[in-house]
């Protein structure tokens, strides 16, 4: 499974590449906004420099809702970086645009997806991923990685090479349940990813290797 870090913080997004694990990066306008970067000039430049520390895909939002607004936006954003994937919502208008973005060699990542039948949506139009919201339908009672499960298991059985992008990534639980119905990707936060190094056994281990190093060396 890939690893990719949902964040527009450039020392984090540097912490989780050095660490050698990192694939790519997510971001969209309210992580933009969390950082302070404000103006779609200063918000490009951001993903230029994103996609000089990653050397993966790296998902920029549109932020038009409109088809016309979509093309366009998207199109100058994939112009920016060979690494740059145009993330699109799951409305109508998106999967026109992803129709569009396809056939013109545009990768796509369909984003904000709740449903079975949105993930079918954005596969037929051919998106690169598709990204199911993990913990905002946690939020309100659902599971989560029930659909990310039922997606994976669509994508396979009908032979879509859409990748299953798992988004709203909460905690390192998220990411393991990720990986045992077969995500293609996870997008985490740092601190989720950094999670899965955490073990007290592990810390006891370690801690007594070093102690009885001490008794024999001094």
């Amino acid at each position: 499974m890939k690893f990719f870090i949902d964040t527009a913080n450039l020392e984090q997004i540097r912490e989780a590449y050095d660490l050698g694990v990192l694939d790519g990066v997510t971001t969209n306008p309210s992580l933009m906004a969390k950082e302070g970067i404000k103006g779609v000039q200063n918000q490009r430049d951001h993903y230029v420099k994103i996609c000089e520390i990653v050397k993966g895909d790296v998902s920029a939002e549109v932020i038009a809702t409109d088809y016309e607004g979509m093309i366009r936006e998207g199109e100058e954003l994939a112009a920016l970086n060979p690494h740059i994937v145009v993330k699109v919502p799951c409305i109508a208008d998106g999967i026109k645009a992803i129709k569009h973005f396809t056939a013109k060699g545009i990768r796509t990542n369909c984003t904000l997806v709740f449903s079975k039948g949105q993930a079918l949506l954005a596969a037929k139009a051919g998106a690169t991923y598709v990204s199911p919201f993990v913990g905002r339908l946690d939020d309100i009672s659902e599971d989560g990685i029930a659909l990310v499960a039922d997606i994976v298991e669509m994508y396979r059985y009908y032979g879509y090479e859409t990748q299953v992008l798992a988004a709203s990534i909460r905690h390192t639980k998220h990411i393991v349940e990720c990986v045992e119905v077969g995500a293609d990707v996870a997008t985490c936060p740092l601190s989720a990813i950094k999670g899965l190094l955490n073990h007290p056994l592990t810390d006891s281990g370690l801690k007594k290797f070093l102690e009885d190093y001490k008794k024999v060396n001094g």
